[in-house]
C-alpha cells in the first residue's frame, strides 16, 4: 500500500507539473494571439517601411541588391517581387515561398500587407517561429521608377539561434531536475508513513513496546507524537488489565476460599458442638461475614467503577447540607476508629453544595476509611473544610504509614496498590481512589495528595459551590 501511495504521489505530483505547463503554454498562447502578435506585427510594420523609404530617398548611387544584402546581415529576411513577377531574398531562405499574386499586387498599389498580424489563430505561440513567406510584412519600395513588393520578418534562427538552444536546455533540465527532486521529496515525505504503518502492524501483532523516532514541525510529526503518547497510554492500559486480572482474582478468590473453608470447619463443629465450641464457631462465622462484606464491597466498587468509566448519566445533583454528611461519615465509622485507638478531630462550617449525595459520600467515605485503615495504632485524623466564595475544600489529614513519592504518581491509577511488602496486612481493591478522581472531576472539582512515607498523609478535594 505504501508504494502505491509513494507511486500515487510521486505520479499525481509529476502530473501537476506537466498540467500546469500545458495550463500556462494555452494561457501564453492566448496572450500571444492577442497582445504580442499585434505589436510584434506593428513593430516589423516600421522597420520595413523605413527600409523601403531609405532606398527610394537614397536610391542615386545605391545598390539595391547590397543595400538589401546588408539589412538581411543584420538579422532579418528579405523578398523582394519586381513588376514582371521576378523574385529575389536576401539572408536565410523562406521554408515556404507561396504568396498570393492578390496580395503581391496589393503591396505594389501602396497597401501594406500586415501578414504576421493575420498568420492563422489556430497555430500555438510556435507561429512566431514559421518561417513562410506568407508570415511577413509587405510593403511597397519605389526604386529606379520600378515599383516592388518587400516582404520583410526577422530572421529568429540569425537572431535567436542561440537562446532558443538556452531556452531549450532550461525548459529540459527544468523538468528533468523536478521529477528527479518530485522522486526524492516524495520519497521522503512517504517514509514517515512507512515507519507509522509498521508501527501499527507491531501493535497488531500484540507489540506495544512501540516508540517512533520521528523529529518532524508539521503533520506528520504532530502524528507521530500522537501515535507514541497512544502506544504509552495502550501499555499502561495493557499493564492495568494485567494487575487487573492478578489482583481482582486473587482478591476475589481468596475471601471465596477463606468463606468455603470456615464454613466446612462450622459444619463440622455444629454436629458436635459443645458450649466450649461455641466460641469458636461465632469466630468462624464472624470471620465469613468479614470475608463476604470485602467481596460485596469490592464487586460493589467494580460496578460502580464501570458506570463512571463508561460516562453513563448516573449524577443525580441537588443541593444538600456537606456538614451534616460528613458528621454522618464519621459517627458510621466510629467503630473503626475505637478498634484501632485512633483519634478524630474535625472542623466543619455549616455550608450548602450541589450535587450528587450518594457519590460524594462514596468519596468521603473512602478518604476516611483509607485515613483509618494506612494510620498507626493510637493515630489521629483531622477532618477539616474551609469556605470560598465559589468553592469549598474538604482535607483529611492523618498520622499515617504515609504514601512513597514512586507511589504517589500512580496513587489513582486503577487496580494499582502501593509496594505489598509495606502493606501486607492491609487488604484494598486498588480501586478505592481512582473512583475518588472519578466522581471529583465529575463534579469539576479536583483532588490534591500530600503525603510523605511514614509521616502521614493529606488529601484535599476542591468543589464547586454550585
Amino acid at each position: 500500500m505504501i508504494k502505491s501511495l509513494y507511486s500515487k504521489l510521486a505520479l499525481t505530483t509529476i502530473g501537476i507539473i506537466i498540467a500546469s505547463g500545458l495550463i500556462a503554454f494555452f494561457i501564453s498562447n492566448t496572450y500571444y494571439h492577442q497582445v504580442i502578435k499585434s505589436e510584434n506585427d506593428e513593430k516589423n510594420t516600421q522597420i520595413a517601411l523605413e527600409i523601403a523609404a531609405y532606398a527610394t530617398e537614397q536610391q542615386e548611387g545605391l545598390n539595391l541588391q547590397e543595400y538589401l544584402s546588408h539589412v538581411a546581415a543584420i538579422g532579418y529576411q528579405l523578398y523582394i517581387i519586381d513588376e514582371q513577377g521576378e523574385t529575389q531574398s536576401f539572408g536565410e531562405n523562406f521554408r515556404e515561398e507561396e504568396i498570393s499574386s492578390e496580395i503581391v499586387s496589393a503591396v505594389m498599389n501602396n497597401e501594406i500587407y500586415h501578414g504576421m498580424k493575420n498568420f492563422p489563430r489556430e497555430t500555438f505561440v510556435t507561429g512566431f517561429f514559421a518561417n513562410e513567406l506568407s508570415n511577413t510584412i509587405g510593403v511597397p519600395l519605389e526604386f529606379n521608377d520600378l515599383t516592388y513588393a518587400l516582404f520583410l520578418r526577422p530572421d529568429i534562427k540569425l537572431l535567436f539561434n542561440e537562446m532558443r538552444v538556452l531556452f531549450a536546455l532550461l525548459l529540459g533540465l527544468s523538468i528533468f531536475i523536478s521529477i528527479l527532486l518530485v522522486i526524492f521529496i516524495t520519497k521522503f515525505l512517504v517514509k514517515p508513513i512507512t515507519t507509522l504503518t509498521a508501527g501499527t502492524r507491531s501493535i497488531a501483532d500484540g507489540n506495544l513496546d512501540v516508540n517512533l523516532d520521528i523529529d518532524r514541525n508539521d503533520e506528520l510529526g504532530d502524528l507521530a507524537v500522537s501515535f507514541n503518547r497512544m502506544t504509552n497510554k495502550l501499555q499502561q492500559t495493557e499493564q492495568m488489565r494485567n494487575d487487573f486480572m492478578n489482583n481482582v482474582s486473587h482478591d476475589i478468590q481468596s475471601p471465596l476460599s477463606n468463606i468455603k473453608g470456615y464454613t466446612d470447619l462450622l459444619d463440622k463443629n455444629i454436629s458436635s458442638q459443645a458450649d466450649a465450641d461455641q466460641v469458636a464457631s461465632q469466630e468462624y462465622l464472624t470471620i465469613i461475614k468479614e470475608e463476604t462484606e470485602r467481596l460485596s464491597q469490592l464487586t460493589n466498587q467494580l460496578l460502580l467503577f464501570s458506570s463512571l468509566k463508561n460516562q453513563e448519566d448516573i449524577l443525580n445533583k441537588d443541593q444538600f447540607n456537606l456538614t451534616g454528611e460528613l458528621k454522618k461519615i464519621i459517627r458510621n465509622k466510629q467503630w473503626k476508629l475505637d478498634e484501632k485507638e485512633v483519634m478524630i478531630s474535625y472542623s466543619i462550617p455549616d455550608v450548602n453544595v450541589i450535587g450528587d449525595e450518594n457519590l460524594l459520600n462514596e468519596v468521603w467515605d473512602n478518604l476516611l476509611s483509607n485515613a483509618i485503615k494506612y494510620n498507626q495504632p493510637g493515630g489521629s485524623i483531622d477532618v477539616s473544610a474551609e469556605e470560598g466564595d465559589s468553592f469549598i475544600i474538604v482535607t483529611f489529614s492523618d498520622t499515617g504509614i504515609g504514601i512513597s513519592s514512586e507511589d504517589k504518581k500512580r496513587i489513582f491509577e486503577r487496580f494499582y496498590r502501593a509496594d505489598s511488602s509495606r502493606t501486607t496486612s492491609i487488604k484494598g481493591s486498588g480501586l478505592g481512589l481512582t473512583i475518588v478522581l472519578m466522581i471529583v472531576e465529575l463534579h469539576h472539582g479536583s483532588i490534591e495528595i500530600d503525603s510523605e512515607s511514614g509521616k502521614g498523609t493529606s488529601v484535599r478535594v476542591t468543589l464547586p459551590k454550585k
